[in-house]
């Protein structure tokens, strides 16, 4: 039974879009449209080099925006601003932590079966934690702001993605991804500052989230009290919905996996001209990524200290009321902003930022993983395939993983306390860890060989399989109800499942190892640390002092840039701890 203290009746229509909104929206697409055919043009769609990797000659500025533009997808916005609003700033440490990566391991370990596996695994979790995450997090803004049917909203988005994508290649992805970087932080940053002029500043955002309690709460609970440590981000390892150890440990472990060899990633390193600029594009995506505890979070926040009744709602009745889904409506903090803050014009300006979130994520996730089925498994299903064949296949696997992705969108509706951001760190941390231990031991330890690593790999998928499915078939309840789920889920934070696995893993390929045969020095040769050879910077001719000092110059510059983004990371971890 609820008790109930509002004096509010049925949710009442936000406000609309205005025709300045509408023109603005339309202003946007035309624009990302028009980038899309110039980038298209100036790189070769028809070869395989072209479509998938931009023909290799990206500059740093367009791949850095490209990296933050994809890893901030609508997902991003929607899940970190909806965890900020459920749980404060600790979610923040996952955005600090900062041709295809299964044909390295190939080439390191030898073999097929492993790349076969990564490139199948890296579809999988293409599918489940980001293609339908972000088709989710896209149609739900839509749904809440424009009032769209959400299954409808999810196909309009889907075409205009899809199209230019499927036409244009990497290069379409990565230069719409730049235009697409300046409009989220514009569009972020004016929002950010109107949201902390309603609450009165920054030193008011602790006591006005500590208040944010919902009007109809559940007797003889806690659930709808925002957290006493929302403010901190080293959080009790028991008792902390983020704790330190898993934050430190656990969380390192599964941003090696995405910033090392996830294929959406590791794709724009790939399509650099040379190793300075892809260098250099990481750096600038490091600054970028600074941003969303100020933009994203901190926001999401405020959202709940503004519409505590509805982004912090824990009364099945209520959710359903305010988003439609019965365990909480935290995913709503981002738009409901939006929707009640923003004037005329920018509130249009600001649908445009999530649908430029939207797009990015999506064309990413779309291109890479079509190259990861096409060049991975395809070409080794038939290796004399023609280039125009390779081109089909890759547009064609697009629209299958679409289909599935959008079969799955009720799933991950429950999950996680309908967190998204929760939810998507859940099912990375049962799956990534393995990859994670057959990577860094493969660049790290010359020992290590395909026997040993493909067995640590196997071990890893079953015992993280197992916490997978257990976690869909007992969800979390709402608020009110026991914890009946088994003690590995209810006990067993997820990140800290994710440094037992890695350890595991680890342990297996070390000792399937020093069982078996170690590698030939040959097949090891420049895919170690300690292989490496010591070449010629690329474009450095013999002879050619001035190149090969240009290069070592801004390499330094890159290296200096690296500990510099250190000291800020460090310095931000100390003075939220």
């Amino acid at each position: 039974m609820a008790v109930d203290n509002s004096t509010s009746d049925t949710h009442a229509p936000g406000p609309q879009l205005s025709v300045a909104d509408i023109v603005v929206i339309t202003v946007y697409f035309a624009l990302n449209l028009a980038v899309g055919i110039w980038s298209s043009c100036r790189a070769s769609r028809n070869t395989v080099r072209g479509y998938f990797l931009a023909g290799r000659d990206m500059t740093w500025w367009p791949i850095g925006a490209s990296l933050f533009a994809s890893s901030e997808g609508s997902g991003l916005f929607i899940g970190l601003a909806g965890s900020g609003a459920a749980g404060g700033l600790a979610v923040a440490g996952f955005e600090w932590n900062i041709v295809t990566m299964p044909e390295y391991i190939q080439k390191r370990y030898g073999g097929q079966r492993i790349r076969m596996y990564l490139s199948v695994l890296s579809l999988l979790l293409s599918v489940f934690t980001k293609i339908s995450i972000d088709l989710y997090a896209g149609a739900l803004f839509v749904h809440i702001c424009l009032g769209w049917n959400f299954y409808i909203s999810t196909i309009l988005m889907l075409v205009i993605t899809a199209l230019y994508t499927i036409a244009g290649g990497l290069a379409a992805v990565i230069y719409t991804d730049a235009l697409q970087t300046l409009i989220m932080v514009m569009g972020a940053v004016i929002l950010t500052v109107k949201a902390f002029n309603q609450i009165g500043g920054y030193e008011q955002l602790a006591a006005a989230y500590a208040r944010a309690v919902p009007s109809r709460t559940v007797p003889n609970t806690t659930c709808h009290l925002p957290r006493a440590d929302a403010m901190h981000m080293f959080r009790d390892p028991h008792t902390g919905d983020l704790p330190w150890t898993g934050m430190t440990f656990g969380l390192t472990i599964m941003a090696t996996w995405y910033w090392c060899t996830d294929q959406v990633i590791v794709q724009r390193s790939l399509s650099a001209r040379d190793l300075n600029h892809a260098k250099a594009g990481s750096i600038l995506a490091s600054y970028l990524k600074m941003l969303p505890m100020g933009l994203i979070i901190m926001p999401g926040m405020i959202s709940r200290a503004l519409f505590p009744d509805d982004v912090g709602c824990v009364v099945t009745s209520e959710c359903l009321r305010a988003c439609g889904a019965e365990i909480g409506c935290s995913n709503i903090a981002y738009p409901k902003l939006v929707m009640e803050l923003m004037p005329i014009g920018l509130r249009g300006l600001m649908i445009a930022v999530m649908m430029a979130a939207l797009m990015s994520s999506l064309t990413s996730i779309f291109n890479s993983s079509s190259t990861l089925f096409t060049m991975d498994i395809w070409r080794r299903l038939r290796p004399r395939a023609h280039e125009w064949e390779l081109l089909l296949v890759g547009r064609l696997v697009i629209v299958v993983l679409i289909g599935i992705s959008v079969a799955w969108i009720p799933i991950l509706q429950g999950s996680n306390s309908g967190q998204l951001f929760i939810y998507m760190q859940s099912v990375t941390s049962s799956l990534a860890p393995p990859v994670t231990a057959v990577f860094v031991l493969g660049i790290f330890w010359r020992r290590s060989n395909e026997q040993g690593a493909f067995w640590g790999l196997m071990t890893g998928l079953v015992v993280g399989a197992m916490r997978l499915v257990l976690e869909f078939l007992n969800p979390a309840l709402p608020c009110g109800h026991a914890d009946t789920r088994p003690a590995i889920l209810s006990s067993f934070h997820y990140l800290h499942f994710a440094v037992a696995l890695f350890i595991l893993s680890g342990t297996v390929v070390v000792a399937g190892s020093l069982l078996t045969p170690a590698p030939q020095c040959a097949q090891i040769q420049n895919l170690t640390w300690w292989t490496l050879a010591q070449d010629l910077p690329p474009g450095a001719k013999p002879g050619n002092m001035e190149a090969a000092r240009k290069h070592a110059f801004w390499a330094r510059v890159c290296a200096c840039n690296a500990i510099l983004l250190m000291c800020i990371n460090i310095f931000f971890y100390a003075y939220f701890a």
